[in-house]
């Protein structure tokens, strides 16, 4: 059985068709989406192409894909959200139909399955305990066994914080997806995770940058040039995502 681990799509539909066209060839058995799936510049048209898949997808929600819910409900978002993505998660509320809406806010924060050398996979966004908790491979050993100890599956599939990484806390292996539409990488593409009987996989999708640039400036994102920029045409070095990780792990 293969399964293609698909996780922070941010409203990249460019980077998602990228590596779904990928997936065509491939011909997963299933392909996980795990959360922040509409934060970004094409929220709804991701929704759509996605759908179109039907139950070859399960999916799990993302924290930001639940702030999106409480911006559409006009429920107040969390005290600690900044002005500018204050604007941004309102912008994309306003892009989702009402059917959209409801099926982001019925998505399981996690989602476990055999099948895969006989063993259980666990499926989340940030953490068995968290939609939002952040560690990284420079995370304690303390703080590691905290958030891991008492983990029932002995293979565990996160994202959140846009990495590819790998752990081993006592028996269970931690593997981050990385992101398909806002990767932390030294080379800009789509990043993603293969699993199968003989283990998992990193992988990144290459395509064309200039033109995913043109779809996202069109799409009316607030901020959408500077998504480009930071996201598209540059991507966060791994470097620089481990020197903000770490700020942001001691800030939480």
């Amino acid at each position: 059985m293969q399964i293609a681990a698909l996780y922070d799509i941010h409203g990249n539909l460019p980077a998602l068709n990228a590596v779904l066209r990928q997936l065509e060839e491939i011909q997963p058995d299933l392909i996980v989406v795990g959360g922040d799936i509409v934060s970004g510049p094409l929220p709804g048209k991701t929704l759509e192409r996605l759908a179109a898949y039907g139950d070859r997808v399960r999916y799990i929600r993302g924290n930001n894909d639940r702030e999106v819910v409480m911006a559409f409900d006009g429920v107040p978002l969390p005290d600690k959200m900044s002005p500018r993505a204050r604007q941004e998660v309102q912008w994309e509320a306003g892009q989702l139909t009402s059917f959209q809406r409801d099926f982001l806010a019925q998505l399981p924060e996690q989602f476990v399955m055999s099948g895969i050398d006989s063993g259980e996979i666990l499926f989340c966004h940030a953490t068995p305990n968290s939609d939002e908790e952040i560690f990284t491979p420079l995370s304690s050993h303390q703080r590691l066994t905290t958030i891991f100890g008492a983990t029932e599956q002995k293979l565990v599939v996160c994202g959140h914080t846009h990495l590819q990484f790998e752990l081993q806390v006592g028996d269970v292996r931690i593997v981050n997806a990385g992101s398909v539409g806002m990767p932390f990488a030294d080379t800009p593409g789509a990043c993603w995770l293969m699993l199968s009987p003989d283990g998992y996989e990193f992988r990144r999708t290459t395509y064309d940058l200039e033109a995913a640039a043109h779809e996202i400036r069109a799409g009316g994102h607030p901020h959408a040039q500077e998504f480009v920029e930071d996201n598209v045409l540059t991507v966060p070095t791994v470097a620089q995502a481990q020197e903000l990780l770490q700020r942001l792990e001691m800030m939480g």
